[in-house]
Order: structure tokens, then sequence, then C-alpha cells
């Protein structure tokens, strides 16, 4: 019998941040009652594992996406939303990539991808040729690993989108159809985005689009058949939830607001960006 689809899906949430530390479970089932489905994404190993601890302890609609942050690959201060006051703090050269100890997780059937990777240069510290080095190589061994096992990849970029377009570029004559790739919480310019399209990838909008005028124009030209909706909870809430913690439930707001910016019906809309995400991902439903 096939399972009922979700009315909205997350695809790229943090529940497993320690901001929602006092209550991770009932956020998590606070979404799934209202009909929505997340995909929880690693920043560094152990985020990664928790993420995929937090999706095995739901039946369904928890998922996980495993990989290293780039501004883990170098020193990095401690985000408390993200590791905690209380934990140890980044090693001050930075988390390697361990291929081994993410194949051991990338085989769970709830690891629907690899990331977020990428690269972002928003804040360069020390040697600036060892800081982007260090980021391309993890970047890269991702793009490999997502590769050898069939899974998407979740980027992230942040004031790179010329050197990662240029990486994934290469990559792809090299694995062709097999590289598949998703832009997370994409703030590049038109040209980005269609060099992007070009390429065959995809893209997904947060809540920024529901007060930061300059997205309507990329949320109009993207094709609803290559976005998806995110929240990047616990950061950027959506109107009218802004100054608050972010959660799952709030993507709707998300969904709501590019279904306005296209004048489109809502329904018509959700149901898109969730059958997008259960293609892309290959989420069971």
């Amino acid at each position: 019998m096939e399972k009922t689809k979700p009315k909205f899906i997350d695809i790229h949430a943090h529940v497993q941040f320690n901001a929602f530390s006092d209550d991770c479970d009932d956020v998590v089932k606070r979404a799934i009652e209202s009909n929505t489905w997340m995909i929880n994404v690693g920043t560094n190993l152990k985020t990664s594992s928790d993420a995929l601890d937090l999706a095995d302890k739901f039946s369904e609609g928890v998922y996980a996406i495993i990989g290293l942050h780039p501004i883990h690959t170098n020193a990095s201060y401690n985000d408390k939303d993200e590791i905690g006051e209380e934990s140890e703090p980044f090693d001050s050269k930075g988390e390697v990539f361990d291929i081994m100890a993410f194949e051991k997780l990338i085989t769970h059937p709830k690891v629907v991808g690899v990331g977020e990777c990428g690269l972002d240069f928003f804040r360069i510290e020390g040697n600036k040729s060892e800081y982007i080095k260090k980021q391309t190589e993890a970047f890269e061994a991702q793009i490999d690993l997502a590769v050898k096992y069939g899974k998407p990849l979740m980027i992230h970029c942040r004031d790179a989108y010329k050197e990662v377009l240029e990486i994934l570029s290469e990559k792809k004559k090299v694995y062709g159809d097999k590289l598949r790739v998703n832009f997370h919480f994409f703030a590049g310019t038109l040209e980005d985005a269609q060099k992007i399209l070009d390429l065959g990838f995809n893209f997904s909008f947060t809540g920024v689009v529901t007060f930061a005028k300059q997205y309507e124009e990329l949320v109009k030209m993207a094709p609803l058949s290559r976005i998806f909706s995110e929240t990047d909870c616990p950061y950027v809430s959506p109107v009218p939830y802004r100054g608050q913690r972010n959660e799952p439930v709030y993507v709707s707001k998300v969904v709501q607001k590019i279904a306005e910016i296209k004048g489109l019906d809502e329904k018509e809309v959700s149901e898109a960006l969730v059958q997008n995400a259960i293609d892309f991902f290959g989420l069971a439903c």
C-alpha cells in the first residue's frame, strides 16, 4: 500500500543541533503532526552522526545528510546553536574529512545525501591559500563519495559561487548525470542561478524569501521543477517568526511565499516541491 505523501518537506534542517537540545523530539513530532517531513543535515562527523541517530528514532518523515561543512575544515569559532558552549572547541587545525568514517554512515537507508559541503570564503583566517586548499580538498572528496554511493550533494556556498561552479563543472565532465547537486540557501546572482540550471543542478530557498525583496526575481526565474523549500533551522526564521528559533514546521511559510511570488496556487506549489524532494533524494513514500 502506497504511503501518503507529506504536505511539506524541509530539505535542509539542523534539528540535531544544540539549539534543540531541550526539545528535539517535540520539534520533530510537531512537524510530523503537521504533515511536514525533514532532512537534517550534518556539518561535521558528530553532527552527521547525530542527524542519522535522530532519523533512526522515527519510522518515517525524518532523514539525514552527512558531510563536512567548509568552515569546519579550518579553525572555527564555536557556534553555541550548533555545537554548544560546553563542548570541546574545534581543533585548531580544523577537521579532516574522514572518508572511512563517513562511508560507515552513508550506507544507512536514512542517509539521502552528502553535505553540506562546498566552499565558504566569507571569513578567511590565517593563510589564505592553505585555508582554501583544505576546503577544496574536503569538497572534492565529498563529491567523489556522493557519486560513488549514488547520493546527491547538498552544497554550501558563500562568497565562492565562481569557484564552486568551476569545480562542479569539471566534475560534471567526469561523472555526467551521476553528479546530482542542490545549492542550499541559494544567495547568488541571476547569472549564478542560470549557470546552476544549465549544469542540470538545482537550488533551494529559505525563509529569507519572506522578507528580502531581492529574492523575488530569483524565485520568479527558477523553474518550479528545479527548486526546493528549506528552513536551515535554527537559523533565518521566516515572517512572521523572525527573531525566534526556526524549526521545520515553518517551511510552510517559505512555500507560501514562493507561490505568492510566482503567482501560482499554493497547493500546486507545495505538491510540486514535495515531489521534487521525493524524486531527488529518493525518499520512501
